[in-house]
């Protein structure tokens, strides 16, 4: 699909030009329904002319020539509004781009728009924007899922080619399973935040969403890479993923746990998952061994405290004097309350209660997932416990939270992790999580080509 489309952008068998304009064409008249979008960008047309310019007098372009790209409302592009999806920030124009968004264009990639999300990425259901829930393409009626909630739908309804999410304990995995799409949360460290208003500075990763794994894979292979503006990126050189996932693989040793099994509440979703990994094992002539994951059910109790005393510190800045208006007065409940949360976590009396008694156990988590891949080289999940609840429904905050049981492990340990449609229960789009090992993405990807 993306590389076909590319070589017949490279061909001038398609223009930039048209590519861009079909997507316009659509998104005018069917985003009103799905609310993926917030903003689409008047220049696009003109941008993707630059690009057939390019292709007609040198012959060649770059790896994105002429695809269109929408990104996340807290990714900064330069001139387009980066809200947040909040009321707080619904006036703030990005001043500069991001470090990805840099390498993006440098690719000649066509930053088509920007997209909702749950607000400054504190949900999982894509419901908290202060500019209205995106609806899901995929399954009409349910949560798309959060917070990347506008990059899963606008890929569901054909709305772009690629999209860019932020995932800090699930927010790119859990609307593509939802969704029906492709996602990746890369390893922690292997693509700069530079430019993302993050939630949580210790666990955010930046990563992509498409229809196919060649999609996900040169988007990753273009935004990758060590940084000179964020200190925790990888400094070794980014593997050509697109030429290596192709690449056959065989005896894999695939890792399924009954603790993942124990927190899965629907039963139906996990017989999909079993179902998963014997397909992939025959494929692959691979066994599957059930390993032992102690102290996975302390994912939640773990990532929340962080969050919350991350965040808080994150939005000191948001205080009304600089830009935009002061978040505790302009902001919906979902934001309050891991504000005021945060708030309490980090007072002094509660510092070593809480928060340092969160890192301690994300060390067990982490020293736990180094173990098991010792034992295997991959790890299947499900991406969440339950099904989609309907949009409006009323549900309390832990089964909210409870989205995320098995996507903050990947978070929690940094690893990396992907997700791909496994089929369907009641009409609901169901993913599967697969999980690798820190940095390893080329296995992660072969692994969801494999399964494609």
């Amino acid at each position: 699909m993306i590389k076909e489309k590319l070589a017949q952008i490279k061909k001038g068998k398609l223009t930039a030009v048209q590519n861009i304009s079909n997507f316009l064409q659509k998104i005018k008249k069917e985003n009103k329904k799905i609310n993926a979008f917030l903003y689409v960008n008047p220049n696009a047309l003109k941008e993707a002319k630059i690009v057939d310019e390019k292709i007609k007098k040198h012959g060649k372009a770059g790896k994105l020539a002429g695809l269109a790209i929408a990104v996340k409302a807290n990714i900064n592009v330069k001139d387009m509004p980066i809200s947040c999806a909040s009321k707080t920030l619904e006036n703030y124009y990005g001043t500069y781009d991001a470090e990805v968004i840099k390498k993006i264009k440098q690719q000649d990639g066509i930053i088509i728009g920007i997209l909702n999300m749950d607000e400054f990425a504190c949900g999982a259901s894509g419901e908290t924007s202060a500019f209205g829930p995106t609806q899901n393409p995929s399954a009409p009626g349910l949560i798309p899922g959060g917070s990347s909630s506008g990059s899963a739908a606008a890929i569901a309804a054909d709305f772009c080619d690629i999209t860019l999410g932020s995932d800090t304990g699930g927010s790119i995995r859990n609307p593509a399973s939802h969704c029906a799409v492709i996602g990746i949360k890369p390893s922690y460290g292997r693509v700069s935040r530079y430019g993302l208003i993050d939630l949580a500075m210790s666990l955010d990763q930046i990563g992509p969403l498409c229809k196919d794994v060649y999609g996900v894979a040169l988007m990753l292979e273009v935004i990758a890479g060590k940084s000179n503006y964020d200190a925790i990126t990888y400094d070794k050189p980014v593997p050509n993923y697109t030429k290596e996932i192709d690449e056959p693989i065989k005896n894999l040793r695939i890792g399924l746990s009954e603790n993942f099994k124990k927190l899965c509440k629907d039963k139906k979703i996990y017989e999909l998952i079993e179902k998963k990994a014997e397909e992939l094992a025959k494929k692959t002539n691979s066994k599957i061994k059930n390993i032992k994951l102690n102290y996975i059910d302390l994912g939640i109790a773990t990532y929340y405290p962080i969050v919350y005393t991350e965040f808080f510190s994150g939005t000191r800045k948001f205080d009304g004097r600089r830009y935009g208006k002061k978040i505790e007065e302009s902001c919906g409940e979902e934001v309050l309350r891991r504000i005021l949360g945060g708030k309490e976590i980090s007072k002094a009396e509660y510092h070593g209660t809480y928060y340092r008694k969160a890192l301690a156990a994300k060390e067990l988590i982490k020293e736990e997932f180094e173990n098991a891949f010792k034992q295997v080289d991959i790890l299947l999940s499900p991406v969440t416990p339950k099904l989609p609840h309907k949009i409006g429904e009323k549900i309390n905050v832990e089964d909210m939270y409870a989205y995320d049981a098995f996507t903050v492990l990947a978070n929690l340990s940094g690893i990396c992790a992907g997700v791909i449609p496994a089929g369907k229960i009641n009409n609901a789009p169901v993913g599967l999580q697969i999980m690798a090992p820190a940095f390893k993405e080329e296995l992660l990807f072969k692994v969801m080509r494999c399964l494609e």
